[in-house]
This record gives C-alpha cells, structure tokens and sequence, in this order.
C-alpha cells in the first residue's frame, strides 16, 4: 500500500523560522542555480554533474520536469535554503532503486531541515514502490554520514581515489543504502 501524498506546499518552524516545502518547478531553475553554486564546491562533490555548467543545469531541470527527479525544496524568504532529490532510472533491472541527493545551506543545518526533506523524499520513494535508495558522499562528509546513518542508511561501498576535491586531491566516495522494501514490505 502506498503512503499518503502529502499536499504541497506546507510549512513549518526551524530555529523561529518559517520554512515553506514544495515540490520544485523548472522555474525555479534560477533559484536553484543560486542556491547550489552558492555552497562550498566540497558540498557538491557526489553530483554527477557541474553545477557551475548552465547545460548541466539545464539537463537537470528537465529531468525535474519530466519526472525523473522529483525533488522537494525548502525556502524561507523565497530563497531556497535546502533541497532534496529523488533520482530514478526506468531501466528495468534499476526500477526498484532510487538515489536521494540532498544539501541544506550552512547556515540552516543542524535544525533538522535535512531530515524532513529526506523524509518528504521516503513519502515519495515509497509512494513510488521503491526498494531501495542509495546515496553517495566524499568520506570527508562525515556529517553527511551521521545523518544518513541516522536516517537508516549503511555502508555499502567505498571507492578509493574516486573524486577529485577543490585543491586537486582525490578521496573516497561513500556509498550508502537504504533497504525500503524490508522496512515498508514491498
């Protein structure tokens, strides 16, 4: 059975201050576009893509639109302060599997912005009949960890040497998962 849609968009209090959830839009391409180059470049190292590459925006945006990734933003003040992405593949040996992305700006973490987001995402992974999510991070990210972690996510791999930082050294990139089929029965 799938998990109630929540109706967006909503609101909520974090540290005093109201923060509005919606789904993104490709309009918000230049919001987006704002929010993610305006965080360290060390934040963005699990990305498949060059956020700083208006193309590469752009290609993102009509995944969002066709429904490829389906992302929910966190805004306060009408700019967006964190967002979350559900990545899926309609390959049919990867349908079952989804990969979260998510980022909140350094001056909200630490509220609890990032686990609402993640689970505004498990609503619509498991509306989704997902089985699996997967996420990935620099070995560096160790915050990123604790909350995936805590969220329910393990280790499931780490590749040496896999990306590059911003002073030209490479790390590991940690990937972690989430079995939700166990957890939701599917």
């Amino acid at each position: 059975m799938s998990a109630p849609a929540r109706t967006y968009p909503w609101a909520s209090h974090f540290g005093g201050r109201a923060v509005t959830f919606r789904f993104m839009r490709p309009e918000d391409k230049e919001l987006f576009k704002k929010f993610i180059r305006s965080l360290p470049r060390k934040d963005n190292f699990y990305l498949l893509l060059d956020v700083h590459n208006d193309q590469a925006i752009d290609s993102w945006m009509k995944r969002v639109e066709s429904g490829h990734i389906q992302s929910v933003i966190a805004l306060e003040n009408d700019e967006i302060i964190g967002y979350c992405n559900l990545h899926t593949n309609e390959l049919p040996w990867m349908r079952h599997v989804g990969e979260i992305r998510m980022s909140v700006s350094g001056t909200h973490r630490g509220r609890g912005l990032g686990r609402t987001l993640a689970n505004e995402i498990f609503v619509l992974a498991r509306a989704r009949g997902l089985k699996k999510i997967c996420a990935r991070m620099t070995a560096s990210q160790e915050a990123a960890q604790k909350i995936f972690s805590s969220l329910g996510f393990r280790a499931e791999a780490l590749l040496s040497d896999f990306v590059k930082n911003e002073n030209g050294l490479t790390e590991d990139l940690v990937i972690m998962s989430y079995d939700a089929g166990e957890i939701w029965g599917l």
